[in-house]
């Protein structure tokens, strides 16, 4: 017999303003607990060190994290010139140091080659897993290795500011799996004059804005309460770049037991990935045929 899960079965997505120093897991942990939920999970992680967007999901709603997951992202960032850190960031030592310093203009100008489908090696302080572990603890045992290049859509990167000679501000618009270290570190060599992110925040991930990010000090002051609840945001945002097909009453019925199910659509083609909705619920994600909806993902 099944172990029952503890806590409630609630879903839902609840949107952090992450703050620095602390993980992404333990954004998420902190989370399940003062809503005290089942189930919790993130639609991609921020370093420590960054700030900004963190959406967590909870129960039904960790169905669609792979869409935000893929969603595009905004990112802004102070890149330190002249400088290069193990990490990438200034949370590592410095390893080389550099006099140059380029002008607005060059800066600019260097910007065009990390627009657009581009070829990015992450960091060797990173997630990326090397014959099965992890690059960032085979970087702390003092281990470089080769990490293979990986395609990356720039949708947009723009210089913000220039406050002093030592920094640019940076804007970056990105799909899936960009490291923006990997872009402070890249321009920097670009340029001749080594560089570094020493700030990042996340401005907005697919439909979720910082903005509207509650604080970790909100988090604790209204845990276990129904305040927290009335934060929760539907699971249904979470599959706002998908179009939405009314079922009827019986194929809503059939989509629940993961069976294809009749729903209405106008607009969408045959083979499209898309979400039936009935009483304005989420029931399910799979590919349109012909006036049905064949499931991939089931919303109990």
């Amino acid at each position: 017999m099944a172990r029952k899960r503890k806590g409630r079965a609630i879903s839902g997505w609840l949107i952090v303003d992450k703050p620095a120093g602390i993980t992404s897991t333990s954004v998420v942990n902190k989370v399940r607990w003062a809503l005290d939920a089942q189930k919790a999970g993130h639609a991609g992680t921020l370093d420590p060190d960054a700030t900004g967007v963190l959406a967590v999901a909870l129960g039904e709603a960790t169905k669609t994290v792979p869409y935000i997951t893929d969603a595009l992202k905004c990112y802004r960032f102070m890149v330190r010139l002249g400088a290069s850190t193990r990490t990438d960031d200034a949370s590592g030592d410095v390893i080389n140091t550099s006099d140059l310093r380029p002008t607005d203009a060059e800066i600019a100008q260097a910007l065009g080659a990390f627009r657009g489908e581009i070829q990015q090696i992450p960091p060797q302080f990173s997630a990326v897993k090397i014959e099965g572990e992890r690059a960032y603890d085979l970087a702390r045992s003092g281990e470089s290795v080769d990490i293979a290049a990986r395609p990356l859509w720039v949708e947009a990167l723009e210089m913000i500011a220039r406050p002093d000679a030592d920094h640019v501000e940076l804007e970056m618009t990105c799909g899936k799996g960009g490291y923006v270290r990997a872009i402070a570190r890249d321009l920097g060599a670009t340029l001749g004059c080594l560089g570094h992110v020493e700030w990042l925040r996340r401005v907005w991930s697919g439909p979720f804005d910082a903005e509207d990010g509650v604080s970790m000090e909100k988090i604790e002051e209204l845990a276990r309460t129904e305040g927290l609840d009335a934060l929760l945001l539907p699971l249904e945002l979470g599959l706002a770049d998908l179009p939405e097909l009314p079922a009827t009453a019986e194929g809503a019925a059939r989509l629940r037991n993961g069976n294809s199910g009749m729903v209405i659509s106008t607009d969408v083609e045959y083979g499209d990935e898309a979400w039936a909705s009935f009483d304005g619920k989420a029931v399910a994600v799979g590919v349109y045929k012909a006036g049905e909806l064949h499931p991939s993902r089931v919303f109990n």
